[in-house]
């Protein structure tokens, strides 16, 4: 039984048409409650409030349950299975080779659901779970518990590996690894949905590469190199810091302001890289789609994928730069007491704020491909084989596309998400000037980081509409 299942495309906006008002008029009331916002801070927000993030203790069972290593172990082995399931329907046979002895994988078809579970459940769903859940993906993680129950068989603690961890690597394994996933979404050819060859080798290579990474730097760094490294687990983490869920430092489960929280993120070298990946990569994805980055292709010529590569390359690399020169401009005072932070820890300093940001544009970018691509894949995974099974019961379901048939209502959706993180990221990046930034210079000190959150915001709100305006 083949599924009539629509692809949607991974951008369902339909442009500035669809928005109630002027594209110009969306962009400059974005920027416009940008700057409102930054100066109300300025005078009711004069001490900081996330200095000792505090919280409210989950009640006592609720907190006895989670901590359970019943618990733990079914959200394991619930990530393990579906991990199995997903290889199952990847298949291990490369076009028509096949390992005699294996199960054979799902059909060379664009409905095979490996591609909506690894660019959409995975990816863009990262985030609504991770923001209701916490931090979801380190608990599910497959190769984090096959890597875990190994050590176990092995008698060797996990956490220990033959060196320690490098403080200095921070996370930019983490970030090599984003770039890494999401060049093999926007740019690889053989990453997309469906080759001339059949199913797409690349989606098995990247895999490949993936696991055996990661168990290799486990070997060596112990389990800290999944929570520096593994680039989904990293994601996730920094997602969480903007969840309900919560952990004080003597460990005990606590409910958190979700900016308290995001407070408590840990600035480790490598995390402007990081989020400057992840903005870098969806405002490159937008942008690739305009008339002017096909016209900009078509007269250079030559390798598409090699000029697209150096393309996200430059994106991230100025998103990185810009962030770090804004943040870098405020004066600091060495000898105040206390003494206030160099200059070149303030990026890494800052970068929390980026986050809200991030939440933002992944909103806006893929919202209704999550929600409409998210459930034909549910469908199709219920027969992966295309032999008729209902193994989940849900191959008879059908797509709902109420989001899609309210193109308003989206479109206002994508421009308030879009906003909401730049507000919510000022108002991180303020209580953090509060508290790094000598008394004299807490005000001036902000004023770069805000023209390039103005910045951020407008080139979002421009690329939303399709660079149309």
């Amino acid at each position: 039984m083949q599924l009539p299942g629509v692809i949607v495309p991974m951008h369902g906006f339909g442009g500035a048409r669809d928005l109630p008002i002027p594209a110009p008029l969306a962009i400059s009331g974005g920027t416009a409650a940008l700057m409102i916002s930054f100066c109300v801070l300025i005078l009711a927000w004069r001490a900081p409030r996330y200095r000792t993030p505090g919280g409210r203790p989950v009640p006592a069972t609720l907190a006895r349950v989670i901590d359970s290593r019943w618990f733990t172990g079914t959200l394991r082995a619930a990530g393990l299975l579906f991990a199995g399931y997903f290889v199952w329907a990847l298949g291990v046979y490369v076009g028509s080779l096949h390992v005699p002895g294996l199960p054979r994988g799902g059909p060379d078809l664009r409905t095979n659901p490996v591609f909506g579970v690894f660019y959409v459940w995975l990816w863009v769903g990262l985030v609504p779970a991770s923001l209701l859940l916490g931090r979801i993906y380190r608990a599910v993680n497959p190769v984090r518990t096959l890597f875990t129950g190994l050590s176990w068989v092995l008698r060797v603690d996990p956490s220990k590996g033959v060196f320690s961890y490098p403080e200095k690597l921070g996370y930019w394994p983490a970030a090599a690894g984003l770039f890494a996933f999401v060049w093999q979404e926007l740019i690889n050819p053989q990453g997309a949905w469906l080759t001339d060859s059949g199913l797409s080798p690349g989606v098995r290579s990247w895999l490949l590469a993936y696991v055996v990474i990661m168990f290799l730097g486990a070997s060596l760094f112990g389990d800290t190199w999944f929570s520096r490294a593994d680039p989904f687990e990293v994601y996730s983490d920094l997602l969480a810091k903007l969840s309900f869920w919560a952990r004080r430092e003597d460990g005990v489960l606590v409910f958190r302001s979700p900016l308290a929280n995001l407070a408590t993120t840990v600035p480790r070298t490598g995390l402007v890289a990081v989020v400057a990946v992840l903005v870098g990569s969806t405002a490159f994805d937008s942008y690739k789609e305009t008339r002017t980055w096909v016209q900009l292709v078509g007269d250079i010529g030559g390798n598409v994928e090699l000029t697209s590569t150096i393309a996200l390359l430059v994106v991230c690399a100025a998103i990185g730069l810009l962030f770090s020169a804004a943040t870098m401009s405020a004066q600091t005072d060495p000898d105040a007491d206390p003494p206030t932070p160099g200059r070149r820890e303030l990026p890494r300093l800052y970068a929390h704020s980026v986050v809200p940001i991030v939440v933002g544009y992944m909103v806006a970018h893929y919202l209704s491909y999550l929600v409409v691509t998210g459930q034909e894949t549910l469908i199709q995974l219920s027969d992966p084989m295309f032999d008729g099974s209902n193994l989940l019961g849900t191959g008879d379901w059908s797509v709902n596309y109420w989001l899609n048939s309210h193109p308003t209502f989206l479109a206002c959706t994508k421009v308030f998400a879009v906003v909401l993180g730049h507000v919510v990221g000022v108002v991180a990046a303020h209580d953090r000037a509060l508290v790094v930034l000598p008394k004299r210079h807490q005000v001036t000190g902000q004023i770069g980081l805000l023209f390039v959150m103005l910045a951020f915001t407008a080139g979002a709100l421009w690329l939303l509409f399709g660079a149309s305006v």
